[in-house]
């Protein structure tokens, strides 16, 4: 039970959300290191603990302005299902809408001070335009005219904000370098294996969603399409980490391998989970996409591991 105002906050915050981006900011730092010359631990745990913040505010602009952008979806699905999953920040009283808008908007500007200011500091001053980019995209998610999230589009703009957005800030804070050969060899991999739980996300809401007018993969294939979509997603950002040493600029081929296993340690789960995670089957759902993202966090987190011994043995 929420009683306080702090465990209110707490839960609308949604920590064990945050995975989804920690991971990839993990993953952008060990890119930026790998990438960077004159490797000092006081730059880098500066940098570190920039990108920390930077990847915190973006967590939740983007956890309390999408909870206020849903709030009448949410609201559907606590109607039709009002058991099912844990309780919905707006329509369940736990904080005020406004309230909600507000933290998300005032995790915005903190972001943006954050990229101007910090970055200014720390000799990084493309990392306001970075931040103004990260907001800009949630803004064009969530809020009229754009809408994507309820018009179409709003995967996409996850895979793309999620997947070479928040590593590629995290890198830039370590390197200086927007757009390193490395990054772009990984890039495109990364993007697709955000994109698959981008497309997870709206299984759990497929029937609200439509009801509401809300335009996802999941109300616009089904259920069955939209998890042979993310698990092709899988394969292709697989296939594209595998095929990463060969482009210019990618990391050796061992680096890869310890991600690639991971990966396909979890991702062979997906066709037989997924036969039970159909519609309105929250709790297989649940399972589905657990494993997805331990097969998607623990890749990331392998790759940036790869990469930082990569680091240290070639600056031996």
């Amino acid at each position: 039970m929420l009683v306080t105002l702090a465990q209110r906050w707490l839960h609308a915050l949604k920590i064990k959300s945050w995975p989804k981006l920690l991971a990839p900011m993990v993953l952008g730092q060990a890119l930026g290191v790998a990438d960077a010359s004159g490797v000092t631990f006081g730059r880098v745990a500066l940098a570190a603990g920039v990108g920390l913040a930077f990847t915190l505010l973006d967590a939740i602009l983007i956890v309390l302005l999408n909870d206020w952008g849903d709030q009448e979806v949410d609201a559907i699905k606590r109607r039709r299902f009002p058991d099912a999953g844990s309780p919905k920040t707006i329509p369940d009283g736990i904080l005020p809408a406004d309230h909600v808008l507000l933290g998300g908007l005032v995790a915005a500007a903190a972001l943006l001070v954050l990229g101007f200011r910090g970055g200014e500091a720390m000799g990084r001053p493309l990392l306001g335009a970075v931040a103004t980019l990260a907001a800009g995209m949630f803004v064009v998610y969530t809020f009229p005219p754009a809408s994507l999230n309820y018009r179409g589009g709003g995967e996409l703009v996850e895979a793309v904000g999620v997947g070479l957005v928040l590593p590629q800030a995290n890198a830039y804070l370590q390197s200086g370098q927007l757009a390193s050969p490395r990054m772009l060899a990984l890039g495109p991999a990364l993007v697709f294996l955000a994109a698959s739980s981008a497309i997870a996300s709206g299984l759990s809401d497929e029937e609200s969603d439509r009801e509401g007018g809300k335009r996802t993969f999941a109300t616009w294939l089904g259920n069955p399409t939209s998890r042979r979509l993310l698990e092709t997603c899988v394969g292709i950002g697989f296939t594209m980490l595998a095929l990463s040493p060969a482009l210019p600029g990618g990391p050796g081929v061992w680096v890869v391998l310890p991600p690639l296993a991971v990966l396909a340690w979890h991702a062979r789960r997906l066709p037989g989970l997924g036969e039970a995670a159909r519609t309105n089957r929250f709790a297989e759902q649940a399972v589905y996409k657990d494993v997805l993202h331990r097969g998607l966090w623990g890749a990331q987190v392998a790759l940036a591991v790869t990469l930082l011994v990569a680091k240290v043995v070639g600056s031996r």
